[in-house]
């Protein structure tokens, strides 16, 4: 069931609404990570939830559940979900400790034309990271419709908290490619294009960056993988086509 368009003023990200049950369950994971020491990771999931994007917001459903899989070995990983659609709609999730409560929130979503809203992403995940250490923001977009500089900006700031920002492009556009490139290098994260062809490398590049999350570098190390060298390459700035074919 689509959820009511709201117009979230200047760069507030507002809350997704939830029943009853989704609260406690969201309640209960909070409490379960709160005291959480070494290993514990945050990573923010970013989504273009514009029209064009519902194949791909279909494909992060299927995806994100691995996520929490792969960390399980180094550490316990919580996610958050921001997505924005519509005439200025921009929401976060609460914080979800397993795939099974992300993925219930994210199939009760639907894409709604409108335009992109990155900066707000952008800062809102300075904003939580404010509240509690944050590890990622993984980004998944296709478009880019604002000033780059404030985008590049934001994400310097990002960048000089040492949250490393991983973009996913879906398509060739020039002027997005050119501002999510400088945004994973600012932020010493990571580019990487894709296309729903190529889902099963996407899954395991996002199952290495929650690897990452929970264990850092050396977890990726450790693990050595085409996508967690892959990574590690792109995170340490030498050069790579970033393709996820």
């Amino acid at each position: 069931m689509a959820r009511s368009i709201t117009n979230t003023p200047k760069d507030e990200i507002a809350p997704a609404k939830s029943s009853r049950n989704e609260i406690d369950a969201f309640l209960s994971a909070a409490k379960s990570s709160v005291q959480g020491g070494a290993g514990d990771g945050r990573i923010v999931l970013a989504l273009d939830a514009t029209m064009s994007r519902q194949p791909t917001w279909d494909l992060a459903c299927s995806i994100q559940a691995e996520m929490f899989q792969s960390a399980a070995g180094s550490g316990r990983l919580s996610m958050q979900l921001v997505y924005f659609r519509g005439l200025g709609e921009c929401r976060a999730s609460k914080w979800a400790a397993d795939g099974k409560s992300l993925a219930s929130m994210m199939t009760r979503i639907d894409c709604r034309g409108g335009h992109t809203q990155i900066l707000k992403v952008l800062r809102h995940a300075a904003k939580e990271h404010a509240r509690k250490r944050l590890n990622a923001l993984v980004y998944i977009g296709d478009a880019m419709e604002e000033n780059v500089d404030d985008l590049v900006q934001a994400a310097g700031e990002l960048g000089l908290r040492g949250i490393p920002v991983f973009v996913f492009q879906e398509g060739h556009d020039p002027r997005a490619e050119q501002a999510f490139r400088e945004i994973a290098r600012v932020t010493k994260g990571g580019w990487f294009r894709f296309d729903r062809s190529s889902a099963s490398v996407l899954a395991r590049l996002l199952s290495a960056i929650a690897v990452y999350a929970t264990g850092g570098l050396k977890a990726l190390e450790a693990r050595g993988s085409r996508e967690d060298r892959l990574l590690l390459e792109q995170m340490s700035g030498r050069p790579g086509g970033g393709g996820t074919r």
